[in-house]
């Protein structure tokens, strides 16, 4: 058995034990896609992240949920560049890239106006995909009624990294009765069967907030709810810009708040910025340290 070191942060939160944990490990160069995909499971969190050098970027991240490997995570990315950061190996760069499986891509730092770390990525350009499946079933899934989706939205597929349901939901209070069935996600998803579910709204509970969401996993992932996203939030964003504004708008900032629910309050920052064939879409968090954990694994 050998033991290997995993950083436990919390990411779009400045509170330990909120926001969305991920694992990190460092230097994991020596660490087969096996090996890492058993730590990813002993560690139990929606993701862990594994730091590598790059011939193409600053760094390499590879994401792991507990039962595959995932092309991007933001929360994890965040989890990620801040433990680097804090932790010297950036140096003192400020601006620099990461080489993910969906792409190179650049990340900021700056310190916010009570000295956290803010941390800005951008993520791939926005897709979107119809959803043909059966509204009913889909809200049946989720716990809720037919009615409780908005009428006036699409549901459609988006990515900006990693691909979801983007499901709009007319009130706010239906989200304290959601109850997912996540084993039920691949038959109602028949045009993506991995795909994850994100229903959101435009009540908040934040009067400061713009839009409300809540993530729940593929049955594929090991894991059953995902309390703050930044891939979500960044397609959310792009949704919100192409469908709600319907693609009217130049510029959009929006905070989305996600995790009231399940008692791990989290925000991420959204900027959506309109170029020539789509849209631009960064977003900002932060992540605290938690602990350290250790994990045994075969070797």
């Amino acid at each position: 058995m050998k033991s290997i070191s995993v950083y436990h942060f919390d990411a779009f939160s400045k509170e330990p034990n909120k926001g969305n944990p991920a694992g990190v490990v460092f230097n994991a160069v020596p660490l087969s896609d096996e090996e890492m995909q058993e730590i990813a499971l002993k560690v139990g969190f929606n993701e862990t992240a594994f730091a590598l050098n790059s011939e193409v970027a600053d760094v390499r991240i590879r994401y792991f949920t507990p039962g595959h490997e995932t092309n991007l995570c933001g929360h994890a990315t965040m989890a990620t560049v801040c433990g680097l950061y804090t932790k010297g190996f950036l140096g003192d760069k400020k601006e620099f890239t990461i080489e993910t499986k969906a792409g190179i891509l650049p990340i900021k730092i700056e310190t916010g106006a009570t000295n956290e770390i803010l941390i800005t990525m951008r993520q791939t350009s926005p897709q979107f995909v119809e959803f043909k499946g059966s509204r009913k079933d889909l809200a049946d899934s989720l716990g809720l009624e037919e009615s409780d989706l908005h009428e006036d939205f699409p549901i459609v597929y988006g990515s900006t990294g990693a691909w979801t349901l983007i499901v709009p939901i007319q009130k706010l209070e239906a989200f304290k009765r959601m109850k997912p069935n996540n084993k039920t996600f691949p038959e109602i998803l028949k045009e993506m069967p991995t795909a994850s579910v994100h229903p959101f709204c435009l009540e908040t509970f934040d009067v400061n907030a713009q839009m409300h969401g809540r993530h729940f996993s593929s049955p594929y992932s090991g894991t059953l709810e995902d309390p703050v996203t930044g891939t979500a939030s960044g397609v959310m964003g792009a949704y919100c810009a192409q469908y709600i504004k319907n693609g009217q708008i130049d510029k959009l900032n929006l905070i989305v708040e996600q995790g009231q629910e399940i008692g791990k309050d989290g925000r991420v920052m959204v900027q959506i910025s309109k170029n020539e064939d789509s849209y631009d879409v960064e977003i900002t968090g932060t992540a605290i340290f938690v602990k350290n954990l250790d994990v045994s694994i075969e070797g």
